[in-house]
């Protein structure tokens, strides 16, 4: 069954194709429209396309219906390949390229016949958007900055994507007699933000039995002991076939890596009768270290920072950074809180958009205080801690979205960039630490803006930035939506070494992004960090005092 982000691209995907034709724009917008609005929704997808309930998403009218359940049905979308059909080949690869939409790849089609990547790439280098009416000099140097970042990441998917695969392809292995034991392995296995292959160790002590049950799930290729499905995933998967335990625990552990990680320690791998992964370290005696860890970083850092990190899902107290129906969330506080707390969160603060956020619906002063009162409501209707903060936006200058007074009047502030990105390094890093440096801000969210795969960082010092986090008893962000995962771990090991407190949150608008927590607890681990430098991870008595550590803002 397609998963919910593939119904979205299909949906987009034909939107385009049908703009690109001229269709006819209702019919376009419709496309689009169903696309937000499956986006939007927070239903479980799978059950209601398989009751045929489509219908319940307000949007989604009957003829993206057939659409959407003959995709799920069979795989493909008739109407998707028809469109295709009528398009030049490269067309629908060159919509992938950010800025410039279906109007203007049709416009240079027709005016310079371009229909691939490779020819806008050619055309910029050559000066030759130029010649066309609305493409100036920074236009074209964007276009090649885009088709540059297009190049790099169209190998490569979510961490988010590459774990909802990998549930499918052990799934499948689950169904494989021949399979004593199976493990997953690589970047994934090391928690890696992107992935470009996943890759499985398998235990099985009839490989050529193994290959033929595979044959009823997977086209694929062979050489010895390794097998690959090239095309059956948005990234080739890899099978590492062992036929003994020493053999499954030595292809687990060079596989998992990472590169550097294994060639600067030099282990030795020519073991007989290592039955686990903790017996390779023990050659060269030394501490386990977990797979999360497992990089350059981990080699770098100070001793004191290289213990295994204790970071998990069940010590998880606080929910800090949601939203709700208030800004641009949407579910209700009562909702959210209640999911929270069935998640076995202790205490929750909610944090919706402040009022420069005005396209999220931001709060303004009037609407904070109508706000406090529902919290007070809802908590003391379910028994439940929940304290009032605001994701406050840090303006142009440096300056936060509301005044001291009014920050004054809430248990906790958020601080974040959402607008003017462009700025220059020292610019944009001097408004963020101004920011930073005001006495209500709590956490700094999303430090550096990146979207993965889609957006780069804006240009700031990260390190600068981290030192006023530190100096100033802010804690710094592990933004867990997979499209950010922002802070960096790579960046986590420096914050550390400052002092940094960190923070990390699920930024949810939807209840089905509450769990959103893990990926941002697998990027804490990857830094090596213990609860104790987590504030999510402070009982309810310990989290008050960080909330007034230099402003009195909880009783």
């Amino acid at each position: 069954m397609p998963n919910k982000t593939e119904i979205i691209t299909l949906l987009e995907g034909i939107a385009d194709l049908m703009e690109f034709l001229g269709e006819n724009t209702f019919k376009v917008k419709a496309y689009r429209n169903g696309s937000e609005a499956i986006r939007k929704s927070d239903v479980d997808f799978n059950l209601i396309c398989e009751q045929k309930k489509l219908d319940s998403i307000k949007g989604i009218g009957k003829g993206l219906q057939s659409v959407i359940y003959e995709y799920c049905e069979n795989g493909s979308s008739t109407l998707f390949n028809e469109l295709k059909e009528q398009v030049p080949d490269g067309i629908e690869e060159l919509l992938n390229i950010r800025g410039l939409g279906a109007k203007k790849i049709l416009f240079l089609y027709q005016n310079l016949k371009i229909k691939t990547i490779d020819e806008l790439e050619e055309a910029c280098l050559n000066d030759r958007l130029l010649e066309v009416k609305g493409f100036g000099e920074k236009t074209q140097q964007k276009i090649l900055n885009e088709i540059d970042k297009f190049k790099k990441n169209k190998h490569y998917i979510l961490l988010s994507s590459a774990i909802n695969y990998s549930n499918d392809i052990l799934s499948k292995l689950n169904d494989i007699k021949s399979i004593i034991k199976k493990e997953l392995s690589g970047s994934l296995r090391r928690g890696m933000e992107v992935n470009s292959e996943i890759e499985v160790v398998i235990l099985t002590k009839d490989i050529a039995g193994f290959s033929n049950e595979l044959k009823y799930f997977y086209e694929f290729e062979q050489e010895d002991e390794i097998i690959t499905i090239p095309n059956y995933y948005p990234v080739p998967v890899k099978l590492y076939l062992a036929k003994s335990e020493t053999q499954f625990y030595l292809a687990l552990f060079i596989s998992t890596g990472s590169k550097d990680f294994l060639s600067k320690q030099e282990f030795v791998l020519n073991l007989d009768d290592a039955k686990s992964e903790e017996e390779i370290f023990k050659t060269k005696n030394i501490p386990f270290v977990i797979p999360s860890m497992r990089e350059q970083e981990y080699l770098d850092a100070k001793k004191e920072f290289t213990k295994n990190s204790n970071l998990d899902i069940e010590g998880y107290k606080g929910l800090l950074h949601f939203h709700t129906e208030y800004s641009d969330g949407r579910y209700s506080i009562e909702e959210m809180v209640t999911s929270a707390r069935d998640l076995g969160c202790e205490y929750a603060v909610v944090c919706d958009h402040s009022k420069a956020a005005f396209y999220a619906n931001g709060l303004n002063e009037e609407r904070i205080l109508l706000q406090n009162k529902e919290i007070r409501e809802v908590a003391k209707k379910i028994n439940f801690p929940i304290y009032q903060g605001i994701e406050c936006d840090i303006l142009k200058d440096g300056a936060l979205d509301f005044d001291d007074e009014v920050l004054a009047q809430l248990n906790f502030t958020v601080v974040s960039v959402h607008s003017i990105f462009t700025l220059e390094e020292k610019e944009q890093t001097k408004r963020i630490i101004a920011a930073v440096e005001n006495p209500y801000a709590d956490i700094l969210a999303h430090p550096t803006g990146r979207l993965l795969l889609h957006r780069e960082p804006y240009k700031i010092n990260i390190k600068k930035v981290i030192d006023a986090c530190a100096a100033n008893q802010v804690a710094v962000e592990i933004n867990s939506s997979p499209n950010r995962l922002d802070l960096d771990w790579r960046n986590i090991y420096y914050a550390r070494e400052k002092g940094c407190m960190f923070s990390i949150n699920s930024d949810a608008h939807l209840l089905s992004e509450l769990p959103f927590i893990n990926y941002g607890i697998m990027m804490g681990k990857k830094g090596g960090l213990m609860k104790e430098e987590v504030i999510n991870y402070y009982d309810l008595p310990k989290f008050k005092d960080f909330c007034n550590r230099k402003v009195k803002k909880i009783k």
